[in-house]
């Protein structure tokens, strides 16, 4: 069956590409380290890359190659590279990408530990970055230097939820000959597509969206060439970032019904936004689903819907979000987003806490700031939690 012809629902359920010696209707659990080979020349042959058999779990495994293949045909990439965490994706590619002397641009409200490993660890190897306001092209064309490698993007970001042109930065990248990567999972494959956009690299938490229970920490990173694929999977094997087996038959467990959680989490997005743009208690919002948010029309173009993710402040400030997160009753005040429960957390105190208070205004994360993942609930049940938590405000 060639899964490149089916529609993207189908690709979720048939698209690993597996066939078991004991015809199992589900992709199993290889739980082991090692794998044995036929004798001392297939060993030989595995290892000098004549033979396509496995090795080790670090370096390959079944159940991990089928997540791969499958969340790559959802992408419309070359492979995919599954990896322990979302960071560990992020590592990984930075690790491939950059080398001592070199420069990436990225996206100034970028996840705070994608942007604390540049400051914090990168950093102590000679490697620059600046992160700029990737909304604004003009700020990513004066940012490039000689040494710039990798121009790194979220869109929408984390947690501003503002939206960055795919294809104007991937116009950049092959102008100046850098790697544009796309950190894709606020969006998932299901609504936006990165490499059919110009990007040379996507990856994903599939913490988040594609497994979408809670339940797993993992990422992936697919890539469009293969000659990308080949250098990025062997920086991960090289770190021993490798996703474990019972991770990746969890998430190809998950990513199963990603179609029908996403249209119902955004179909219930856009109700939640509506209730809280007219509330009087909050004094902004971001969603890229309203004609409010200043990128509505890229939004429509460059994506397939609106998703779930919602930013918005409170009037009164830390302490008036501080009160509404203390009264939500339904809504889990937790960090992470993209399961099928509704979340609520503070950026600035929570999951961007180590970025440094100026940089943080700079990119938008103000104190007022709430993060709002809005989940697969009774719709009404998600408003009426937050009522009646905006009532003691």
């Amino acid at each position: 069956m060639n899964t490149k012809d089916l529609g993207f629902s189908t690709k979720l359920i048939h698209g690993d590409d597996f066939e078991d010696q004991f015809g199992s209707a589900t992709v199993p659990i290889y739980q082991t380290s090692t794998f044995k080979f036929k004798n001392a020349q297939h060993g030989a042959d595995c290892f000098s890359g004549a033979s396509n058999g496995y090795i080790y779990t670090r370096i390959a495994n079944p159940t991990i190659r089928a997540l791969e293949k499958n969340i790559a045909g959802l992408e419309n990439g070359y492979d995919g590279i599954a990896t322990s965490s979302g960071m560990s994706a992020i590592t990984t590619v930075y690790m491939a990408l950059l080398g001592a002397g070199s420069h990436i641009i990225s996206t100034a409200s970028v996840y705070g530990p994608a942007r604390g490993v540049l400051e914090q660890d990168f950093s102590r190897f000679n490697v620059e970055a600046d992160f700029v306001n990737t909304a604004n092209i003009k700020e990513i064309q004066a940012a490039i230097k000689s040494n710039t490698k990798v121009l790194y993007v979220e869109t929408p970001a984390n947690p501003t939820m503002e939206l960055t042109d795919i294809k104007a930065c991937a116009e950049i990248a092959k102008k100046h000959n850098l790697v544009l990567v796309v950190d894709n999972t606020f969006a998932t494959p299901y609504l936006q597509k990165p490499l059919d956009l110009g990007a040379d690299v996507v990856l994903h938490s599939v913490t988040k969206f594609i497994n979408g229970h809670a339940d797993i920490v993992g990422g992936i990173v697919i890539t469009k060439e293969k000659e990308l694929y080949k250098k990025i999977r062997h920086s991960m094997v090289y770190m021993g970032c490798n996703m474990d087996p019972h991770q990746a038959y969890l998430v190809l467990r998950g990513v199963k019904t990603l179609s029908l959680r996403v249209e119902r989490n955004q179909e219930n997005a856009i109700k939640v936004a509506n209730y809280l743009e007219k509330h009087p208690k909050i004094s902004w919002i971001k969603y890229p689903g309203l004609k409010s948010h200043p990128q509505f029309d890229l939004a429509k173009t460059q994506m397939k819907g609106f998703g779930s993710m919602i930013s918005f402040g409170v009037k009164g400030g830390l302490e008036a979000g501080r009160k509404l997160m203390d009264n939500v009753h339904l809504a889990t005040l937790a960090v992470s987003l993209g399961g099928v429960e509704t979340l609520i957390q503070h950026p600035a105190s929570m999951t961007h806490a180590a970025v440094n208070k100026e940089d943080k205004l700079k990119a938008g994360i103000t104190d007022d700031l709430v993060r709002f993942s809005v989940g697969i609930e009774d719709v009404n049940d998600i408003i009426n939690d937050l009522d009646q938590a905006l009532e003691k405000v």
